[in-house]
Formats: C-alpha cells, sequence, structure tokens
C-alpha cells in the first residue's frame, strides 16, 4: 500500500497514529480522558441568550439534539483525522447517510451511486429516495469513466460511491470521483477508516464511515459521521436538527476512546487479514478470495495508490454454496458468526442471508454475492490462531 501522502514532508504534521492520541481535545483541559456531557438540555441566562442559542450553529450547550460538548470532541478528532475543516455526527451510519442524501437532494433531483453498495443504503436509495422523487442511477462503480459519464449536468446534485464496498472489496477511483465538477461527491470509507484512507485528500466533498464499526472498534457505540468543508456541514447540520437522528454522547465519548488505538488496531488487523487473505487464497476448499492487498485483486494497484493499508475485511468463495457455508459455521469456534465488523473479535457472515438478504437474487446475482461468499472482519487474535481456526471448519466442509 502506499505511504502516508498526507503527512508533511516538513515534519510538522503529526502522521495518523500521532493525530489518533492528540485529536479532538480542545476541551479536555488536563484531563486524558474526554469528560461525559450526559445531559440533554442547558439552562440559558435570559431570553437573549435562549435565542442565540436556538438560532446559532451547532450550540452545544442548548440542546442535545442541536450539539454536546462530548459528541463535539468526537467530532473534532474526526475532522483531524481527515484533514477536514468540520465533522458531524449521527446516530447511526445510516443517519448519516440518509441525512446527508435528504440535505442535499430533493424531487426532481438526480443521484449517481455505484452499484456496489451495502444493502441498507441500496435500499434507502430504492425506496425512500424514488418514493421522494429523487431520480438515482446505479452504475458499475469499478469501471473507469462510469460515474462521470452518468452524471447530468444541472441535475445531477450528489454522486455516491462506496470504498472499499461491502461485502466484496471492490474499489472507486478516488482521484476520478473528486475531479468531477457540478454534484456534491460523497464517500463511504467504512471499511478503510480515516487511518486507511482520507477521501478528502482527492478532491471529495463528505468522507462519511458507520463509526460503529472499524472507527469505534470495540461494538459498544452505534455512530454514523461525516468530513467535509465546515460550510457545507453546517447545511447538513440544519437540516440534521430536523431530522433527528441525534447521536448519543455515551456512545461518542466510546468511539472516542476507540479512535486512541484506532491505528494500532488496524495495523495489526490488516496485517492479520493480508497473511489469512494469502493463506485461503491457496485453500483447497475456496475457490475466490476478495480482498485489494492480493496481487490477484483486479484493483489491487488502485489500492496501492489511494490506501495506506488494505484494510482489516477480507471476503472469500467457498466451494458448496450455502450447505457447505452452513457447515462451515458451525465448526468455527474462534471466529464468531455476527453481522458487524471492525471490533476487536473476528467475525464471519453469509452475506447473502444477512448484510444483503434485502436484495432480490437477481440483484445478488449482479454484484457478486453468491451462495458461497463469507465476509470475514479480522479481529486481534493471534493470525496463527485464527489460521487454524479457519482450516479447521473448511476442512471439514464441503
Amino acid at each position: 500500500m502506499s505511504p502516508d501522502t498526507t503527512s508533511s514532508d516538513r515534519g510538522d504534521e503529526p502522521r495518523p497514529a500521532t493525530r489518533a492520541i492528540t485529536a479532538g481535545r480542545a476541551t479536555s483541559g488536563s484531563s486524558l480522558a474526554t469528560a461525559l456531557w450526559a445531559s440533554s438540555t442547558w439552562e440559558t441566562a435570559d431570553l437573549d441568550d435562549a435565542n442565540t442559542r436556538a438560532t446559532g450553529l451547532r450550540a452545544e450547550e442548548y440542546y442535545s439534539r442541536y450539539g454536546n460538548p462530548t459528541v463535539q470532541a468526537f467530532e473534532d478528532a474526526i475532522a483531524e483525522l481527515e484533514g477536514a475543516e468540520a465533522a458531524l455526527a449521527f446516530g447511526s451510519g445510516m443517519g448519516a447517510i440518509a441525512t446527508t442524501v435528504f440535505t442535499l437532494c430533493s424531487a426532481g433531483t438526480h443521484l449517481v451511486a455505484q452499484r456496489q453498495l451495502y444493502a441498507g443504503t441500496l435500499a434507502f436509495l430504492q425506496g425512500p429516495c424514488r418514493r421522494l422523487g429523487i431520480d438515482v442511477t446505479f452504475v458499475d462503480g469499478t469501471e473507469p469513466g462510469a460515474l462521470t459519464a452518468a452524471v447530468r449536468p444541472g441535475q445531477t446534485m450528489m454522486v455516491l460511491a462506496e470504498t472499499p464496498s461491502n461485502p466484496r472489496l471492490e474499489l472507486v477511483d478516488l482521484d476520478e470521483l473528486g475531479s468531477i465538477a457540478g454534484p456534491f461527491t460523497v464517500v463511504d470509507s467504512t471499511f478503510a477508516t480515516p487511518i486507511g484512507q482520507r477521501p478528502l485528500a482527492h478532491g471529495v466533498d463528505i468522507s462519511l464511515h458507520s463509526a460503529t464499526k472499524g472507527i469505534g472498534g470495540h461494538n459498544d457505540a452505534t455512530l454514523g459521521v461525516i468530513a467535509g468543508d465546515r460550510d457545507l456541514l453546517d447545511e447538513i447540520w440544519s437540516y440534521s436538527v430536523l431530522h433527528g437522528a441525534t447521536p448519543s454522547p455515551f456512545d461518542a465519548l466510546n468511539a472516542l476512546r476507540g479512535i486512541r488505538t484506532l491505528a494500532v488496531r488496524t495495523t495489526h488487523q490488516a496485517a492479520s487479514a493480508q497473511r489469512i487473505a494469502e493463506h485461503l487464497a491457496g485453500h483447497r476448499h475456496v475457490s475466490a478470495v476478495h480482498y485489494p492487498g492480493l496481487a490477484s485483486h483486479p484493483q489491487h494497484e488502485l489500492a496501492r495508490r489511494q490506501m495506506t493499508m488494505a484494510g482489516t475485511v477480507l471476503a472469500f468463495e467457498i466451494d458448496g454454496g450455502r450447505p457447505a457455508v452452513e457447515d462451515f459455521f458451525d465448526r468455527v469456534a474462534l471466529c464468531r458468526v455476527a453481522t458487524s465488523l471492525g471490533g476487536p473479535e473476528t467475525l464471519v457472515c453469509h452475506s447473502a442471508t444477512s448484510t444483503h438478504v434485502s436484495l432480490t437474487p437477481a440483484e445478488q446475482a449482479e454484484t457478486g454475492i453468491t451462495d458461497g461468499l463469507v465476509r470475514l472482519s479480522v479481529g486481534l487474535e493471534d493470525t496463527d490462531d485464527l489460521l487454524v481456526d479457519l482450516d479447521r471448519a473448511l476442512d471439514r466442509s464441503a
């Protein structure tokens, strides 16, 4: 993978691992831990003070749907990690997506999205968006120029990409996306985390994450977050107050704690994922492995150019389809069967019956989600132990 291209050659800008430790501490004083502001409501001094807070932007001490000091500390940390002017948190990744789309798009406007998306995002674009009159065009995000070619000048308000994609780890060229003029460009960068890539450095307008995953990193916080220019995020904040996908200060505190170890966690997990991907690529019961760190991945060179690490998630195809997957799931012991990702435990899931169950069989086939596809989120266990667990389960299946 590429070196950290966002670090200054002058040596005056901290590298990502350092930013993960130092970011979001402006209001902490001498405390090493961020304070938890559990309050939903603050007193105001008088009518003028109440009016100022009610009509101002992102008041931190008024009402927690408008802002909260603990949430603000989390947002500040994400902004620093992304190299952004500002960040804005939400109650979930889908809350971030829905609020961003509904702020920037309306009836009669057009949105371009890649076909390789998390199924929840697909369902949102195909359902509520189209019902409310937003015209959505889906294209193959891996095809050079496809996103650009689908833009309708004067009508397209947003181009939405997800890279790496869920679950097959397909990539979108961030430089190409960032060069699209006219519509707002948005990247769901959940699989990469801000340690793995920084879309804004490629000219993309908004970097978006389900912070529930790798950023939080401990399966104990549910959050979404976006990062970008302050003026744009202030516009999205104005709608978010009405949409109400409000982040919990408890979850923000947990996610901020997760950020402190984000670099060391993802470094270990990505190295482990690389070893596992290489091992599975030669396994007699595995027909394909999808991981950008493999030279066999069709976009390996693109990954080397725009990512600092290949990520903590991979997918692989087990020969024998669903029966073989069921047998594999029955036999894994260290790997846990669950649908999330990015936490300390290694998780396996069957996308066709879980994360992407809402897709029709034709849609699953179109996006390469087969009955034998297993998504593996690599945790913090010893890599050799994981390899033993996977081998034992695979060798007894199929």
